[in-house]
């Protein structure tokens, strides 16, 4: 509860959204991240960034936005995104084929490992990590060796949806970034079926362009509340969404 107060404290309050999307507040963002993964953790908001010579992972103020540490990662590698496993943080790279284990303190490299094909989005659902990585399938992963331990091909109206990028776990479901659409997607992991879809392009400032698309999003730990952004957008915004 400390932690919601803290944000609604922090926040300005902003009107709610055409599509039933409510808007509680928002928080300033560095608008040079481009955002790759979020996640709120123990009052403390962890973002990955990506783009070759520009990624890195932050640790970031809830309150107010700043960044108060960060770790930049080797200039060849694109990061993409990351998950809280205990005192660890997982980050993903985008075709570099290597997930980067850290020190959830400092921040720093504890070991990498490998993997096919290319990362987008992870999060961590109980006793596993699902991990995107741009396809209509969901891939699941052991927490510890990051092996791979099962898949699951989402769908929704009955056809395959790809693209699936940033990823949120929570309570037993994954929500998702759609690339290249202001839609974020709550997907049923044991069917693979999306159950709810989420229009956010009521959020998008005017002066950023389409090609800076809506990417990461984190729960609010004990509300039913996200905070969310895109890839240089200026501000992360905290919201409901509709039910159902």
């Amino acid at each position: 509860m400390a932690v919601v107060l803290v944000l609604s404290a922090a926040c300005s309050t902003a009107p709610s959204g055409p599509t039933g999307l409510e808007v509680l507040g928002t928080v300033p963002h560095d608008p040079g991240a481009f955002t790759q993964g979020l996640e709120l953790v123990d009052g403390v908001l962890y973002e990955g960034t990506g783009l070759e010579g520009q990624s890195s992972l932050r640790r970031v103020d809830p309150r107010t936005g700043e960044v108060e540490q960060r770790v930049d990662l080797p200039e060849t590698m694109f990061g993409e995104g990351i998950t809280v496993v205990d005192d660890r943080i997982w980050q993903l790279t985008w075709r570099n084929g290597v997930a980067i284990e850290r020190d959830r303190t400092t921040l720093e490299e504890v070991r990498r490992v490998t993997y096919e094909g290319e990362g987008w989005g992870l999060c961590r659902d109980g006793g596993r990590l699902v991990m995107s990585d741009g396809t209509a399938e969901l891939t699941f992963r052991d927490p510890e060796s990051f092996a791979e331990t099962g898949t699951v091909g989402v769908r929704r109206d009955g056809q395959p949806l790809d693209r699936l990028n940033e990823l949120e776990c929570v309570d037993g479901q994954v929500w998702a970034n759609v690339w290249h659409t202001d839609e974020v997607v709550r997907i049923d992991p044991a069917t693979g079926l999306v159950t709810t879809t989420v229009d956010l392009s009521s959020l998008r400032p005017d002066d950023v362009p389409k090609s800076d698309v809506l990417n990461g999003i984190a729960a609010v730990p004990g509300t039913d509340e996200f905070l969310v952004t895109g890839k240089n957008w200026p501000t992360i915004f905290r919201v409901r969404f509709p039910a159902g």
